[in-house]
Protein backbone atom coordinates (compact mmCIF):
# COMPACT_ATOMS: atom_id res chain seq x y z
CA UNK A 1 0.00 0.00 0.00
CA UNK A 2 1.34 3.44 -0.94
CA UNK A 3 2.11 5.95 1.81
CA UNK A 4 -0.73 8.27 0.76
CA UNK A 5 -3.28 5.48 0.95
CA UNK A 6 -1.92 4.27 4.29
CA UNK A 7 -2.20 7.79 5.73
CA UNK A 8 -5.74 8.23 4.40
CA UNK A 9 -6.82 4.87 5.81
CA UNK A 10 -5.46 5.77 9.26
CA UNK A 11 -7.17 9.19 9.25
CA UNK A 12 -10.48 7.54 8.34
CA UNK A 13 -10.30 5.56 11.58
CA UNK A 14 -10.63 8.85 13.49
CA UNK A 15 -14.00 9.76 11.97
CA UNK A 16 -17.20 9.00 13.85
CA UNK A 17 -20.59 8.05 12.48
CA UNK A 18 -22.60 11.20 11.78
CA UNK A 19 -19.63 13.57 11.61
CA UNK A 20 -19.74 16.60 9.34
CA UNK A 21 -16.33 16.60 7.65
CA UNK A 22 -14.38 18.82 5.27
CA UNK A 23 -11.59 17.08 3.33
CA UNK A 24 -8.88 19.29 1.89
CA UNK A 25 -7.51 19.12 -1.64
CA UNK A 26 -5.12 16.28 -2.49
CA UNK A 27 -4.40 13.38 -0.14
CA UNK A 28 -7.23 14.18 2.32
CA UNK A 29 -9.84 13.47 -0.37
CA UNK A 30 -8.76 9.79 -0.25
CA UNK A 31 -10.02 9.49 3.33
CA UNK A 32 -13.62 9.00 2.19
CA UNK A 33 -12.57 5.77 0.43
CA UNK A 34 -11.52 4.08 3.68
CA UNK A 35 -14.32 4.72 6.17
CA UNK A 36 -14.78 1.85 8.66
CA UNK A 37 -17.88 -0.30 8.40
CA UNK A 38 -20.91 1.34 9.96
CA UNK A 39 -19.48 4.86 9.71
CA UNK A 40 -21.33 7.37 7.57
CA UNK A 41 -20.27 11.00 7.37
CA UNK A 42 -21.54 14.09 5.58
CA UNK A 43 -18.82 15.65 3.43
CA UNK A 44 -18.84 19.42 3.01
CA UNK A 45 -17.06 21.48 0.36
CA UNK A 46 -16.50 25.16 1.05
CA UNK A 47 -17.69 26.14 -2.43
CA UNK A 48 -21.18 25.26 -1.18
CA UNK A 49 -22.02 21.54 -1.10
CA UNK A 50 -23.10 19.37 1.81
CA UNK A 51 -23.44 15.66 1.05
CA UNK A 52 -20.63 14.75 -1.35
CA UNK A 53 -20.62 11.14 -2.53
CA UNK A 54 -18.07 8.86 -4.22
CA UNK A 55 -15.97 9.97 -7.15
CA UNK A 56 -18.06 9.69 -10.36
CA UNK A 57 -17.24 7.58 -13.38
CA UNK A 58 -15.99 9.59 -16.33
CA UNK A 59 -19.32 9.30 -18.15
CA UNK A 60 -21.13 10.57 -15.03
CA UNK A 61 -19.07 13.75 -14.58
CA UNK A 62 -21.12 16.94 -14.36
CA UNK A 63 -19.41 20.32 -14.85
CA UNK A 64 -21.90 21.84 -12.40
CA UNK A 65 -21.00 19.38 -9.64
CA UNK A 66 -17.42 19.93 -8.45
CA UNK A 67 -15.73 20.43 -5.11
CA UNK A 68 -13.60 23.40 -4.03
CA UNK A 69 -10.58 21.96 -5.83
CA UNK A 70 -12.46 21.63 -9.12
CA UNK A 71 -12.72 17.83 -8.94
CA UNK A 72 -15.91 16.15 -10.08
CA UNK A 73 -18.10 14.76 -7.30
CA UNK A 74 -21.36 12.90 -6.86
CA UNK A 75 -24.06 13.58 -4.28
CA UNK A 76 -25.66 11.43 -1.61
CA UNK A 77 -29.37 11.44 -0.79
CA UNK A 78 -30.25 14.62 1.04
CA UNK A 79 -27.36 16.65 -0.36
CA UNK A 80 -27.82 20.37 -0.83
CA UNK A 81 -26.16 23.37 -2.46
CA UNK A 82 -25.75 26.86 -1.02
CA UNK A 83 -23.81 30.04 -1.63
CA UNK A 84 -20.35 30.84 -0.27
CA UNK A 85 -21.75 33.11 2.45
CA UNK A 86 -23.80 30.22 3.85
CA UNK A 87 -20.89 27.81 3.48
CA UNK A 88 -18.56 29.98 5.51
CA UNK A 89 -21.28 30.69 8.06
CA UNK A 90 -21.40 26.91 8.59
CA UNK A 91 -17.61 26.71 8.86
CA UNK A 92 -17.06 29.79 11.02
CA UNK A 93 -20.08 28.92 13.15
CA UNK A 94 -18.40 25.73 14.39
CA UNK A 95 -20.70 23.28 12.62
CA UNK A 96 -17.91 21.21 11.01
CA UNK A 97 -16.83 18.38 13.31
CA UNK A 98 -13.54 17.55 11.59
CA UNK A 99 -11.39 19.10 8.91
CA UNK A 100 -8.57 17.10 7.32
CA UNK A 101 -5.93 18.95 5.34
CA UNK A 102 -2.35 18.73 4.17
CA UNK A 103 0.51 20.88 5.40
CA UNK A 104 3.93 22.20 4.52
CA UNK A 105 4.88 22.43 8.21
CA UNK A 106 3.34 21.84 11.62
CA UNK A 107 5.23 22.91 14.74
CA UNK A 108 5.18 21.74 18.34
CA UNK A 109 2.90 24.62 19.33
CA UNK A 110 0.16 23.41 16.97
CA UNK A 111 0.85 26.15 14.41
CA UNK A 112 0.12 25.31 10.78
CA UNK A 113 1.81 26.47 7.57
CA UNK A 114 -0.05 25.10 4.55
CA UNK A 115 -0.47 27.66 1.84
CA UNK A 116 2.75 29.06 0.37
CA UNK A 117 6.48 28.64 -0.14
CA UNK A 118 8.21 32.01 -0.63
CA UNK A 119 9.45 32.44 -4.17
CA UNK A 120 7.05 29.91 -5.65
CA UNK A 121 3.70 30.44 -7.36
CA UNK A 122 1.01 31.17 -4.78
CA UNK A 123 -2.62 30.24 -5.41
CA UNK A 124 -3.84 31.83 -2.18
CA UNK A 125 -4.75 30.59 1.28
CA UNK A 126 -8.31 29.74 0.30
CA UNK A 127 -10.72 28.51 2.95
CA UNK A 128 -8.08 26.73 5.05
CA UNK A 129 -7.72 29.59 7.52
CA UNK A 130 -11.47 29.49 8.21
CA UNK A 131 -11.67 25.71 8.40
CA UNK A 132 -8.83 25.20 10.87
CA UNK A 133 -10.22 27.90 13.16
CA UNK A 134 -13.87 26.90 12.82
CA UNK A 135 -13.77 23.10 12.86
CA UNK A 136 -14.06 21.32 16.19
CA UNK A 137 -11.08 19.09 15.35
CA UNK A 138 -8.16 19.63 12.95
CA UNK A 139 -6.27 16.64 11.55
CA UNK A 140 -3.22 17.14 9.33
CA UNK A 141 -2.51 14.34 6.85
CA UNK A 142 0.92 14.58 5.25
CA UNK A 143 4.15 12.78 4.47
CA UNK A 144 6.63 13.15 7.31
CA UNK A 145 9.39 14.68 5.20
CA UNK A 146 9.40 17.28 2.46
CA UNK A 147 10.73 16.40 -1.00
CA UNK A 148 14.16 17.73 0.00
CA UNK A 149 14.25 15.36 2.97
CA UNK A 150 13.68 17.93 5.70
CA UNK A 151 11.20 17.32 8.50
CA UNK A 152 7.73 18.79 8.17
CA UNK A 153 7.15 18.50 11.93
CA UNK A 154 9.30 21.31 13.30
CA UNK A 155 10.04 23.23 16.49
CA UNK A 156 8.77 26.48 14.97
CA UNK A 157 7.25 27.03 11.52
CA UNK A 158 9.52 28.99 9.20
CA UNK A 159 6.89 29.36 6.46
CA UNK A 160 3.94 31.81 6.54
CA UNK A 161 1.27 30.58 8.93
CA UNK A 162 -2.24 29.52 8.06
CA UNK A 163 -3.35 29.37 11.69
CA UNK A 164 -1.93 29.55 15.22
CA UNK A 165 -2.32 26.73 17.77
CA UNK A 166 -5.15 24.98 15.94
CA UNK A 167 -3.77 21.53 14.97
CA UNK A 168 -5.06 18.63 17.10
CA UNK A 169 -3.56 15.59 15.36
CA UNK A 170 -0.95 14.75 12.73
CA UNK A 171 -0.97 11.53 10.70
CA UNK A 172 2.11 10.79 8.59
CA UNK A 173 3.67 7.79 6.90
CA UNK A 174 5.70 7.22 10.09
CA UNK A 175 3.08 7.56 12.81
CA UNK A 176 0.22 9.31 14.56
CA UNK A 177 0.81 12.33 16.78
CA UNK A 178 -1.38 14.29 19.18
CA UNK A 179 -0.71 18.01 19.56
CA UNK A 180 -1.50 19.05 23.13
CA UNK A 181 -1.33 22.72 24.05
CA UNK A 182 1.05 23.31 26.93
CA UNK A 183 2.72 19.93 26.44
CA UNK A 184 3.84 19.54 22.82
CA UNK A 185 3.70 16.74 20.26
CA UNK A 186 3.02 13.26 21.58
CA UNK A 187 3.93 10.23 19.47
CA UNK A 188 0.87 8.06 19.99
CA UNK A 189 1.27 5.39 17.35
CA UNK A 190 3.94 3.97 15.06
CA UNK A 191 3.25 3.01 11.45
CA UNK A 192 3.89 -0.68 10.63
CA UNK A 193 7.60 -1.46 10.43
CA UNK A 194 8.68 1.91 11.88
CA UNK A 195 10.71 2.32 15.08
CA UNK A 196 10.70 5.11 17.64
CA UNK A 197 14.30 5.96 16.76
CA UNK A 198 13.36 6.38 13.08
CA UNK A 199 10.58 8.81 14.00
CA UNK A 200 12.83 10.83 16.30
CA UNK A 201 15.54 11.01 13.60
CA UNK A 202 13.01 12.24 11.03
CA UNK A 203 11.44 14.86 13.31
CA UNK A 204 12.87 18.29 14.08
CA UNK A 205 10.37 19.00 16.85
CA UNK A 206 10.81 17.65 20.35
CA UNK A 207 8.67 14.54 20.79
CA UNK A 208 6.98 13.09 23.85
CA UNK A 209 6.68 9.30 23.55
CA UNK A 210 3.33 8.06 24.83
CA UNK A 211 3.49 5.49 27.63
CA UNK A 212 0.66 3.72 25.80
CA UNK A 213 2.40 3.75 22.41
CA UNK A 214 0.60 1.65 19.80
CA UNK A 215 2.74 -0.21 17.27
CA UNK A 216 1.73 -0.88 13.68
CA UNK A 217 -2.05 -0.55 13.73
Amino acid sequence: MEARERIARRVAMELQDGDYVNLGIGMPTLVANYLPDGVQIMLEAENGILGIGPKPLEEEQDIDCTDAGGSYVTLVEGACFFDSATSFAIIRGGHIDVTVLGALQVDQHGNLASWMVPGKKVTGMGGAMDLVCGAKRVIVAMEHRAKNGTSKIVKDCSLPLTAVKEVDMIVTDLGVFDVVQGEGIILRELAPGVTVDEVIEATEADLIISEALVVGR
